[in-house]
């Protein structure tokens, strides 16, 4: 049985060779140290927790280190330990330098992203912990394909209540953010004979580059005042579309196309891809019910937490017609490759009614910085027209002809991160150029919001 102390050292990987074991461990320690592979301030294990390690003698290693101190590779302090003295590490030859981390805008106005700062950080602990202490042992094993049953069932519950979604947790499957999500999707329809998918003619590339790496082609649809045009869908074999909000441009598809999109699907076999990425945040009238109301069997809807409540959570799901939801769960590998413990927290979160009253308080946080936003623009740049405000969390800016990549160069020059529409327009999209900017309101914290403000009225044509 080994010693008690023999267990509670620092794991450290080190080889000594050479002509005896002193002379070997200093090399080695030092060569480690001079290679930056112990950074600076790194706490080397006790003399006594890496002699065990080594199967050596402590007085060896208290050796090799004493030589080391001595020579200024190492400092040791009483009651501080043995550590990697602070100096400059020279890199091997060869060793291409670190490149530099692009430097951070003095303002994001890019779509896409929360305000992280408001992230429910203590009802998200106090979530985690009451599902961690409720959780069974076996919840912390491989796991479902499709995702945690407890957080199916809160998903079910939720999209029913909130989004008009009809469905049970048997036909949802749990995926790591929406691009996880179609590219399981992807790799279905291709393996069942799709060759195209028709989008909308504004979007997401990465979105249309996922899709292509699944082996499928990307036909974008006409798009006017009333939203997409399903009109030129003969030919596809299943349709993306983001119909409550359209992004990036920001208008709910109109009712008349929900319904032609419906009975294109149940006439030809088609498969909807129903984006609801931003569901969750209506302002000015009633929320735009689920697409998938309309036809639970031809209607996949796809949501995520990444708006909601933070991106690097990695959560998100589908809900699927029962034909497609083995399939769509086999392609996920046969194990659940979402995080349980965050899978577990986002069912309490959810049952518990946090994740309600963090949506409607982040919702009267976003909808104030939207009219600061439009009052702004309004009473600074009286050239530029913003639209498509009754939801989400981004405008589109409409600007003077011929003047987008003029606006969007001189906010970078002023450290203003901002997206111009031709970044979101589909390279085979038949559509009269339109000089707008994209902007998104939802990343600043509360109190950046005024600066970044000022920032962009100063770069709009006046």
């Amino acid at each position: 049985m080994a010693e008690p102390w023999a267990t509670l050292g620092i794991d450290l990987h080190v080889e000594p060779a050479g002509p005896g074991l002193r002379r070997g461990l200093t090399d080695a320690l030092r060569e480690a140290v001079r290679s930056g592979r112990l950074a600076p301030g790194t706490r080397l294990p006790s003399s006594r927790a890496l002699a065990a390690d080594l199967g050596i003698a402590r007085n060896t290693v208290a050796d090799a280190y004493a030589d080391l101190v001595a020579e200024g590779w190492l400092t040791a302090r009483q009651g501080s330990g043995t550590r990697v003295a602070a100096r400059e590490v020279v890199p091997p030859s060869g060793t291409a330098p670190h490149p530099r981390a692009p430097a951070r805008p003095a303002y994001d106005l890019r779509p896409g992203n929360p305000d992280l700062a408001s992230f429910p950080r203590a009802a998200w602990l106090k979530a985690a912990r009451r599902a961690l202490n409720a959780a069974p042992h076996h919840a912390l094993d491989y796991g479902d394909p499709r995702g945690r049953p407890e957080l199916r069932a809160a998903l079910a519950g939720y999209l029913s209540r909130a989004r008009g979604v009809r469905t049970g947790p048997e036909r949802i499957v749990v995926c790591a953010g929406f691009a996880h999500g179609l590219k399981l999707l992807g790799t279905v329809l291709r393996a069942r004979g799709a060759r195209t998918v028709a989008v909308e003619s504004y979007g997401l590339d990465a979105h249309w580059r996922i899709l292509a790496a699944s082996g499928l082609d990307t036909a974008p649809l006409p798009f006017d005042h009333l939203g997409t045009d399903p009109g030129a869908l003969s030919g596809a074999d299943a349709l993306l579309l983001t119909p409550a909000h359209q992004f990036p441009m920001g208008v709910p598809l109109h009712r008349d196309r929900r319904t032609a999109v419906v009975d294109w699907a149940r006439r030809t076999g088609g498969l909807v891809l129903e984006d609801d990425y931003d569901g969750e945040f209506r302002y000015d009238r009633q929320p735009v019910g689920a697409l998938q109301g309309l036809d639970p069997d031809r209607v996949v809807h796809l949501g995520t937490a990444s708006k909601s409540l933070a991106p690097g959570l990695r959560l998100a799901w589908m809900v699927l017609p029962p034909s497609l939801a083995e399939e769509v769960a086999a392609a996920k590998g046969g194990v659940d490759t979402c995080g349980v413990l965050d899978q577990l927290t986002l069912a309490e979160f959810l049952t518990s009614g946090a994740y309600d009253r963090h949506v409607r308080a982040s919702r009267l946080r976003y909808r104030r910085r939207r009219d600061a936003l439009v009052e702004a623009v309004t009473a600074r740049a009286p050239q530029a027209r913003v639209t498509g405000i009754a939801a989400g969390l981004h405008v589109l800016l409409r600007l003077p002809a011929g003047t987008e990549q003029s606006v969007v160069q001189a906010a970078h020059w002023r450290g203003l991160a901002l997206h111009g529409l031709a970044r979101y327009t589909h390279p085979a999209a038949r559509a009269d150029p339109v000089d707008a900017l994209v902007v998104g309101y939802g990343t600043p914290p509360d109190h950046a919001w005024s600066g970044a403000l000022d920032a962009l009225s100063a770069v709009l044509p006046g």
